[in-house]
């Protein structure tokens, strides 16, 4: 999921004076979403300057106010600036980010450093952060509510440990390294793109395809034909086009090739190698850290999250590594096992991994992804998770018609209240495309508060994904890693739709790292859940609900290949640890220090680092640096908060729901610890992970 947004954009032409700007106007819209439709490209720089103008006067007013510093003069009048700058930027963002193109990449390379100006001028002005420091030394005599109190310490907070305190040319120094930073996050995504982009492999012969389901075979066809070639098959790095092949096709050989070209994105000596922007990126965040007087980027960036500093990742990581790792390496034996009926004398290679496990489900559990397929339409998948949050939470979902929109794809729902009150506006695009860049997450529109009317802003949510598009003659079939991915999804959506904080910088999914995963994982545990998939499991054709003996088989696999799932995870968490650890970039080369990551760590041969550097988004892009570990960290919540559930024997019991709606509602109001700790009246078991995978009974 990504919770920061990416910054950059190139110059161009600004409206004449006469023409209006959508972006710049409150929308005549229903429930007052952007008016998508209205937009154009031109409209996007002008919107940016306007807006950003905007928030710098009212940052002035502020810091030129006599009056002495007051919670309300100073500290709330400072999170509510900027509306419409969120407003511009959750547009153009999204936009770029799920519908990119050309211009688009320039404009965000022209708006980079301008955005990056604007929030170093604001926490690195001293007369601002003085007058936030007086209130801030002032809270306990304010008589402030626990909200009030928490945004008075983050807002102190985010200008310490963003600089405010540096010495001027420290300060300086910083602007420069966040400009920097900035740019190169949106070089290292956009090569990515353009790598996966570029990245085609057709096939002309069908007799190369043996094994591979029709399914995957129409898709691949009709990809050709738009790409000009009828009558062949093409495959790119997209997850969707080549994951099939693994699984299925017995040509080892395009096997091989095509995890090639996934996993070596952005590692090729060509315009879009990423090597290079990644030590850059690397210096520039060690530097940044040793100006806050820290030895490394990890305890710089955990100082705010659960976990504090990078010994405690290590450890956590570590405690998890060992069981995982065997798990892997029994399940690899397994595998070789077959490998060997097939090819005497070879060794399991990684692009043999998925093909052989299939194989080893199918054998051991009677279960083919390509049997379940049919039941997992998108539509009823997506009804299912709603029906999910229905029985959770009480919530209504209503699809709107003749919304503004972005592109064609994308849906747009109402969420209301059992009693039909606005909950907010849900935009779903779940289908890949040139302009998008790869993975699933959610963003935040529009945000969430309660202004000084005491009006409540319902929030503005998008869910996005790369899954099967529909073909001529088969509506969009999820895989069972798809279907998670949309619950996944969904949940952070309902953290960003069940809001209820005051304060803009407080609400939705505002909240540590290592805590914002909880309420996605947290909703996986019931896509396959016998009684949740009757609801929306139907075949497609027939319209049969998933027979029982199949939702059997299912239930039994849930822990089958869990080693490999895990080490895959685990391994970029450490990585990622790795990187950020280092107290110095000289001489750093990216694949060697791959490698002896990989050997310190004891990852085998016959698994692949999900995401190798060069195409690491999450660490080099999205502000997950030093975070990747949080998605399992937040696992050991989310077991543990599912298991609250199961033993009262009702998987939606009311109270035990109230709990964690209430969890949701607060975002970022409340120190995460203390919000677990209230909802399940003890510490999170990590032995409620390891039973679910199965590595403990």
């Amino acid at each position: 999921m990504k919770k920061i947004f990416i910054l950059g954009a190139l110059a161009m032409t600004l409206l004449a004076c006469n023409q209006t700007n959508p972006l710049l106007e409150q929308p005549n819209t229903p429930y007052g979403v952007p008016a998508f439709d209205q937009v154009k490209i031109e409209h996007y720089l002008p919107a940016f300057e306007k807006a950003i103008a905007e928030q710098k006067a009212e940052v002035d007013a502020i810091v030129n106010n006599e009056a002495e510093p007051t919670f309300e003069n100073t500290i709330v009048a400072l999170d509510c600036t900027g509306l419409l700058l969120d407003r511009v930027v959750g547009v153009f963002f999204n936009v770029l980010e799920a519908d990119g193109n050309d211009e688009m990449n320039e404009i965000a390379e022209k708006v980079s450093p301008m955005l990056s100006e604007l929030s170093d001028g604001i926490i690195l002005n001293d007369k601002l952060f003085q007058r936030v420091k007086f209130v801030y030394d002032q809270r306990e005599q304010l008589g402030l509510n626990p909200e009030q109190m928490r945004l008075v310490t983050e807002t102190y907070k985010g200008f310490a440990d963003n600089g405010a305190n540096l010495p001027e040319d420290k300060k300086e120094r910083l602007k420069e390294i966040n400009q920097e930073l900035g740019l190169l996050s949106l070089q290292f995504g956009n090569n990515v793109v353009a790598e996966t982009n570029a990245c085609q492999r057709f096939i002309t012969d069908e007799a190369e395809l043996k094994g591979l389901p029709e399914s995957a075979k129409a898709a691949a066809a009709e990809e050709a034909e738009a790409a000009g070639h009828p009558g062949e098959w093409l495959f790119t790095p997209k997850r969707t086009s080549f994951t099939p092949v693994l699984q299925y096709c017995e040509n080892r050989e395009l096997r091989k090739q095509l995890l090639m070209d996934y996993t070596t994105r952005g590692n090729h000596d060509n315009a879009n190698d990423n090597k290079a922007v990644i030590l850059r990126e690397m210096e520039l965040r060690i530097e940044k850290a040793k100006l806050f007087g820290y030895d490394n980027p990890a305890d710089y960036i955990l100082a705010d999250c659960m976990a504090k500093n990078h010994q405690t990742v290590d450890a956590f990581l570590a405690s998890v590594w060992a069981p995982s790792l065997e798990a892997a390496k029994r399940e690899a034996a397994a595998l070789q096992e077959l490998l060997e009926q097939d090819f005497p004398g070879e060794k399991l290679q990684p692009w043999d991994w998925w093909f052989y496990a299939e194989k080893l489900r199918k054998a051991k559990y009677d279960l083919d992804e390509e049997e379940i397929k049919p039941y997992f339409e998108l539509d009823n998948v997506r009804k299912g998770a709603f029906g999910v949050a229905n029985k959770l939470y009480g919530l209504q979902f209503e699809k709107l018609e003749n919304m503004p929109v972005y592109n064609p794809d994308v849906e747009v729902f109402k969420v209301t209240e059992a009693d039909g009150s606005l909950v907010g506006i849900l935009y779903t695009d779940y289908f890949p495309r040139a302009g998008k860049r790869p993975g699933a997450w959610m963003n935040q529109i529009l945000p969430q508060y309660i202004d000084a009317e005491g009006v409540d802003h319902r929030p503005v949510i998008i869910n996005v994904g790369n899954f099967n598009k529909p073909t001529a003659g088969n509506p969009s079939l999820l895989s069972m890693d798809d279907v998670e991915t949309l619950f996944h999804e969904f949940g952070h959506a309902l953290h960003g739709l069940l809001s209820k904080a005051h304060y803009k910088s407080l609400s939705g999914t505002n909240t540590p790292r290592d805590f914002v995963e909880l309420p996605s994982q947290f909703m996986e545990n019931y896509a396959y859940e016998p009684e949740v998939l009757k609801t929306y499991a139907f075949h497609y054709q027939t319209g049969e609900v998933i027979p029982d003996d199949l939702i059997a088989k299912i239930n039994a696999a849930g822990k089958f290949n869990q080693g490999f799932v895990t080490t895959e995870l685990l391994s970029a968490s450490i990585l990622d640890m790795d990187f950020h650890e280092l107290t110095t970039a000289e001489g750093l080369d990216v694949n060697a220090f791959e490698q002896q990551s990989l050997e310190k760590m004891g990852m085998i041969d016959e698994i692949i680092v999900r995401y190798r550097p060069t195409f690491y988004n999450h660490i080099f892009t999205t502000g997950y640096e030093a975070g990747y570990y949080s998605y399992t960290w937040a696992a050991v919540l989310d077991a543990d908060a599912f298991a609250a559930f199961k033993e009262t024997g009702d998987l939606f019991d009311a109270e035990t729901a109230k709990r964690f709606r209430h969890l949701l509602e607060q975002g970022g109001t409340r120190d995460a610890q203390e919000l677990y700790l209230e909802f399940r009246g003890k510490e999170a078991d990590p032995a409620n992970l390891l039973r679910r995978k199965g590595f403990i009974e």
